[in-house]
């Protein structure tokens, strides 16, 4: 019975993860719908998201330090940078360069958490950067080069976000996401009270983009982490940069180039490879420790 509740609670974790990257993969289609300007969509996509962070963690969200600030200046500026580079530049190249964020957490993990320089994070940040040239070189002309810039830097972001919260611990983690979503709320305020108000079709994109692409989202992703693996986990969130782009082509008729195409599929596969080569090692190593 316990072995059954087991396998049950890991069919849940799976499903709440692959929810959790179609919701976030939505999010460069409704960004490229609405008309309304960047900060404008980000204030109100983050004071619903803020409602929804509260709504789930209640007293988790006062659980802050000096770190948890500094991480929750990354993350507003990390979702700023992620929905100005989707108006200036295409959804694929936006979501594809903020993803080159891993790129960069491969080569800060050395120093912060004193972990030796790995052969194959090597070979991924050289695949990577392959990827990234392909990508932006095929792409100069569809795509703006501020927009693909601001992309880049979300990917630094990203990187710093991830670090920061390893850092600081989990019980401390939604609170950075809160506060986050609340100083973006605010700094979005001024051109949010300038533009008109949404019509009703606009105002349930908003919706759609604080409460359930970025709010639930999120919340799904933590629920179903706790119930898998963590290289399920790493696996299936990388449907959010496959399905962004798809998104926005089917419903937006935004065409990636071939180039971003072709050094997007470059990174998510040097990824994905990572992963799954580093798992096979552990498992390989586990067998050879159980057999000595």
């Amino acid at each position: 019975m316990a072995e059954l509740r087991g396998v049950q609670e890991h069919r849940k974790g799976i499903f709440t993860i692959i929810l959790a990257a179609v919701l976030w993969s939505t999010g460069g289609l409704f960004v490229k719908l609405l008309p309304q300007d960047a900060y404008t969509i980000l204030s109100y996509r983050s004071m619903l998201a803020a409602a929804v962070f509260f709504a789930f963690f209640r007293k988790q969200v006062f659980k802050m330090n000096g770190r948890a600030w500094l991480n929750a200046l990354f993350y507003c500026l990390l979702v700023l940078s992620f929905v100005v580079s989707t108006k200036l530049t295409t959804a694929a190249n936006s979501i594809l360069l903020q993803y080159t964020g891993t790129v960069y957490v491969l080569l800060a993990e050395p120093y912060f958490f004193k972990l030796k320089m790995q052969r194959v994070n090597v070979v991924t940040i050289i695949a990577c950067v392959v990827g990234m040239v392909i990508l932006v070189s095929g792409d100069l002309n569809a795509g703006s080069m501020v927009g693909n810039l601001i992309a880049f830097l979300s990917g630094f972001l990203m990187a710093a976000l991830f670090i920061g919260q390893r850092l600081n611990g989990p019980e401390r983690q939604p609170a950075s996401i809160f506060w986050g979503n609340v100083m973006m709320a605010g700094i979005g305020l001024p051109w949010l009270l300038q533009s008109p108000l949404p019509t009703l079709q606009e105002a349930a994109m908003l919706a759609w983009l604080g409460i359930l692409q970025l709010g639930l989202g999120f919340v799904l992703f933590t629920y179903g982490l706790k119930r898998v693996l963590a290289i399920e986990g790493a696996l299936l969130a990388m449907l959010e940069p496959m399905l962004n782009p798809v998104w926005v082509f089917l419903f937006y008729k935004e065409r990636p180039s071939n180039g971003a195409i072709v050094g997007g599929l470059i990174i998510i596969v040097a990824l994905a490879a990572r992963i799954l080569w580093l798992e096979l090692r552990k498992r390989k190593m586990r067998g050879l420790e159980s057999s000595a």
